[in-house]
Order: structure tokens, then C-alpha cells, then sequence
């Protein structure tokens, strides 16, 4: 809001000759920084007070796993609260409407996206948590399909809205549909300087478009939520990838520096960098509460949020692919769900004794099983992530 206030005002800035108090407000870049500072020091601030309210209300992790393996571990996280995703999401919100143009349809969308998924991964964490004081108690959250119905639906609604508005901009408005992949030239130059759109592109339908869309937003939401196994491993990793983000938005969201690196241009989607870099800022403020050992996690609240944004982000600017790779723990961690579920069941059904492939899924709480340490593996996996977003940033420059 201070940005639209500044906006709005601005004639009479001018003719009172104090405007120049105000023009760094013009500069996306500084709201940008702005707006990851601003988001860093509210959770940091807020985090004492909010992790006491939790606290009070019991609002804690029931350490429950299906592995007796990882029961005894998890005894010492028990009385540990969650729905710490509360923090990150408020802090977002807050610092995007705050320092982001709010008229901006991106932006707009971007906080129905987060809003949705936090909602629904708040409902989930109050299910479980409250299951023990219901009726019954034999609830322990919702039911997969009823979450994955709400990620596909939110999936359908951003896509559909994004392929229309793609259609309704006024500078290169069929790059908003293309399947941008890796080492391809969005653009051509011509041998006058004259920038004009590759026609070898690839082109997605309506149909096509709203599907990848579903896929995304529910698939990369998911992985996140599996990847928030331990102490700072999914905020940590989702710092990164969003720091790799701002760049790609920022780049995308500019003509001339999308046109000099081949990549897609996206009319208006600049003002998304304030939100990419208030999720950064949110992220690294949680971390130094939910840094080893925790004192909050950030739950459903949190990684479900997270996940669809990092979705959102991609889908926006037409990095879907480079996202896939920057994600590559996130992916590594929901294929080892799937794998071993998947073996445990062909197991049984052949030999009547289900086997699994790894010790403990998901693959940290293996790597756990394994010898090392937590904070080893949350180290390595956050290694292995700020190394994906540096070759996928660099691969930007090779094409």
C-alpha cells in the first residue's frame, strides 16, 4: 500500500516539491531488498511472542511417524509447536502489500495462491493437533484427496487466469503460453539489432496450459510439505530456491534484459520480485527459529504455502523446467515416497512380504537411519540445492 499511496499522491508530491523524498519508492530493485529485509525482521521479531501464544494454546507436534525407527527420535520434538507457517505467510503478506503495486494482477494472484495453500494446510495442522479433544479422535487431519483436491483446483484457477491474461497483453503476449525449455532462444536477433520472437517455439493450449498448471502447483506443493522433516531442511532449501527466483522474475519482468539473455519476457510480472524476495526474507527470518534444535515448524501452514509458491513463480514466468531442477531435493524427497511405496505394494503382491527400498521414507529421515546426523543431512541437502540454483542461473547464459 505504501507504494499504490506514493502512486496515487504523486501529482501533489510534485507540485509541493517534495517528491524526490520519495522516488526510491520507483526503483522495483530497492522494494525488492526492501521488502526481504523488512519480511526477515518481522518473523524475527514476531516469532518470541507468536511461538509463546502457541505454546499456551498447546499448539504443538504430536512426534507421530509410522517408523519405529524414528518414534523414539521424534519423543523430543513432541511438545514442539507448529503451525509456525502462520510467520511466514503473515510476514509475506504483510511486506507484499506493504512495498508491491497491490493493482498488479500477478502480485494479486500470487497472494490468493499463498492465502489458499496456507488455509488449507492450516486446516490439516488443526485437525491433527485437535484429534486427541474430538469425538472419536481418530482423525488425524484431512484426508489426501481432499487436500490434493484443493491443490488441483488452485492449480486450475491459476492456470486458467494465466493463459487469459497472457492473452490480453499488449507487448509479446504469446511468449505467456510457450513451454520455455532449457538452452532455448525466446528471442532472435536480427543483423540490425532488431529483437523478434524465435519462431521455433513451442506453444501450449488452453488445455495443455491449465493442466501443467494443476501438476505444478499440486506436485511442488506436496514435495515441500515432505521435505519439512527436520530441523530447518524445507525452509532452508526454500530460501535458496526463492533467492534463485528473484533473479529469473526480476530478469522476466524486464524487457530489454529478457530480450539480452533470450529468455521470455512477461509484461508486467517485475512487480513479482517484491513477493519472491518477501518469501526469501520470510524464509531466512523462520530459519532462526526453526534452525537445529527447533523451537517452532513451520507445519502444513508453512510448507504447503511455500511449495505453491514457488509453483506460482515459475508458472508466471515460464521457468517451470528450471524450477524442476532448482528443486531437485524437493523432487528427491516425494520420488522416494512414491518409489517406496510404490515397491512395498509390487513386493507384497509377489511375494507376499512387503520390502522397502530405503530404511525410512522420505529420504532424509534415510540418510538419518544411515549414521548421519541431522544437521548433517540438512546441511549436505542445503549444498545440493544452492548448487542446482547456481548451474540453473548460469545455464540462463548458455544458449
Amino acid at each position: 500500500m505504501l507504494y499504490v499511496l506514493y502512486d496515487i499522491l504523486r501529482p501533489h508530491l510534485i507540485d509541493w516539491k517534495i517528491d524526490w523524498v520519495f522516488m526510491i519508492l520507483d526503483q522495483l530493485v530497492f522494494r525488492a531488498l526492501a521488502g526481504a529485509a523488512l519480511s526477515f525482521f518481522m518473523v524475527v521479531v514476531a516469532g518470541r511472542p507468536v511461538i509463546a501464544w502457541l505454546r499456551r494454546k498447546k499448539i504443538g507436534d504430536t512426534g507421530r511417524t509410522d517408523s519405529e525407527a524414528l518414534r523414539v527420535s521424534a519423543q523430543g520434538k513432541a511438545s514442539t509447536p507448529t503451525m509456525g507457517g502462520v510467520l511466514i505467510c503473515g510476514s509475506i503478506i504483510v511486506c507484499t502489500g506493504l512495498l508491491a503495486d497491490v493493482r498488479n494482477f500477478y502480485v494479486l494472484l500470487g497472494l490468493v495462491v499463498l492465502v489458499w495453500l496456507a488455509v488449507l494446510g492450516g486446516i490439516d495442522d488443526w485437525l491433527k493437533l485437535t484429534q486427541a479433544s474430538r469425538p472419536g479422535g481418530s482423525r488425524q487431519g484431512l484426508h489426501a484427496w481432499e487436500k490434493l483436491v484443493f491443490q488441483l483446483g488452485l492449480g486450475l484457477l491459476v492456470g486458467w487466469f494465466l493463459f487469459k491474461h497472457a492473452d490480453n497483453a499488449e507487448i509479446a503476449k504469446d511468449i505467456g503460453h510457450v513451454l520455455n525449455l532449457p538452452f532455448q532462444k525466446t528471442w532472435v536477433e536480427s543483423p540490425r539489432g532488431v529483437f523478434r520472437i524465435n519462431e521455433s517455439l513451442l506453444y501450449l493450449s488452453a488445455g495443455v496450459y491449465i493442466v501443467w498448471s494443476m501438476l505444478l502447483v499440486a506436485g511442488m506443493s506436496n514435495a515441500a510439505n515432505i521435505s519439512d522433516g527436520m530441523d530447518g531442511l524445507a525452509t532452508g532449501c526454500t530460501a535458496i530456491i526463492t533467492a534463485g527466483l528473484v533473479v529469473l522474475v526480476y530478469i522476466a519482468g524486464r524487457e530489454s534484459e529478457a530480450q539480452e539473455l533470450l529468455l521470455p519476457f512477461i509484461q508486467d510480472a517485475g512487480e513479482l520480485t517484491v513477493f519472491a524476495a518477501a518469501i526469501t526474507g520470510a524464509c531466512l527470518g523462520f530459519l532462526w527459529w526453526n534452525c537445529s534444535p527447533a523451537a517452532v515448524f513451520m507445519g502444513d501452514t508453512g510448507s504447503l504455502a511455500l511449495g505453491g509458491a514457488l509453483a506460482y513463480l515459475a508458472l508466471v514466468v515460464r521457468q517451470e523446467v528450471l524450477l524442476l531442477f532448482m528443486c531437485g531435493v524437493f523432487l528427491m524427497e516425494i520420488g522416494s515416497v512414491v518409489l517406496q511405496v510404490g515397491y512395498f505394494k509390487y513386493s507384497r503382491r509377489r511375494t507376499g512380504t512387503g520390502q522397502r527400498l530405503f530404511r525410512v521414507a522420505p529420504i532424509h529421515h534415510h540418510f538419518h537411519m544411515l549414521g548421519w546426523t541431522e544437521q548433517q543431512v540438512v546441511t549436505r541437502f542445503w549444498i545440493i540445492t544452492s548448487i542446482l540454483v547456481v548451474l540453473a542461473l548460469a545455464s540462463i547464459k548458455v544458449r
